[in-house]
């Protein structure tokens, strides 16, 4: 039988006789809401790729004044210690007048795709430019990273899979902890964003390189948190680049 609840004079709601009465709405409030950045297009191909682009910086700055202009703000910000992460946020802050000194977290910097693909191709590559070479490197990288998330390869300089997946669950946890109710900002990469959405959702470490590989430059991702768990709401968008004059903006790399 279904039992519907009834409202007082002033609107509350109540419970009929048999019911549990109903959550207070403070516990709706509770909910807080994680914003995962991937960082602006950064030197693919150069000789230091750690360095936002001059789009890179453009695609920040966008992303910030967009969240401007919707009155949205953060509690707290966390970065990886990497200087593409450190140079998207000052772009966002710039573009959306946000003055927060953020947490660095080195478990949410990105694994060293040069060392993933040299354990399975030892011999020099030269830069890609081409789109041949551009599908080289994403097919030895994919590689690779199954390799590196199995176990039967230590790319150099790298902690194991488990110890890299263990830092983006620190960080999932930190925000759980410290921050419930809030608006959080993490500006991050490729794969810890997808990581942290494979640990959400269930996935195994091979569908979270799908993900890895699809996600673009500067694209938002959303969790809602409790202090107990994330769920999923949104997944590598660019709300900031819906409009034609934006078009050439979107990059993978």
């Amino acid at each position: 039988m279904v039992r519907f609840r009834t409202g007082d004079s002033q609107g509350r709601v109540q419970s009929l006789p048999g019911q549990k009465p109903p959550r207070p709405a403070t516990q709706n409030r509770a909910m807080g809401t994680l914003y995962l950045v991937r960082h602006g297009q950064a030197s693919f191909g150069a000789a230091d790729y750690d360095q936002l682009s001059e789009l890179g910086r453009r695609q920040s700055l966008r992303l910030g004044r967009y969240w401007a202009e919707r009155g949205l703000g953060f509690d707290a910000v966390i970065t990886g210690s990497l200087r593409r992460h450190q140079q998207t946020w000052a772009g966002i802050a710039e573009g959306a007048g946000l003055a927060l000194q953020p947490l660095v977290m080195p478990g949410l910097n990105e694994y060293d795709a040069d060392a993933v693909i040299r354990c399975v191709h030892p011999q020099p590559l030269p830069r890609p430019d081409t789109p041949e070479q551009y599908r080289q490197h994403f097919r030895l990288l994919r590689d690779g990273l199954t390799q590196w998330m199995a176990g039967t390869v230590s790319p150099q300089g790298m902690p194991s899979y488990d110890g890299f997946a263990r830092g983006v669950a620190e960080a999932l946890t930190h925000v759980r902890g410290a921050h419930h109710g809030k608006n959080v900002l993490i500006v991050s990469s490729g794969g810890p964003i997808a990581t942290a959405v494979g640990q959400v959702l269930g996935l195994s470490p091979e569908a979270s390189i799908e993900l890895n590989l699809r996600i673009r430059n500067s694209a938002v991702t959303e969790l809602q948190f409790t202090p107990k768990r994330h769920s999923l709401l949104t997944y590598n968008t660019l709300p900031h680049l819906d409009g034609a004059e934006y078009r050439d903006w979107v990059t993978y790399a």
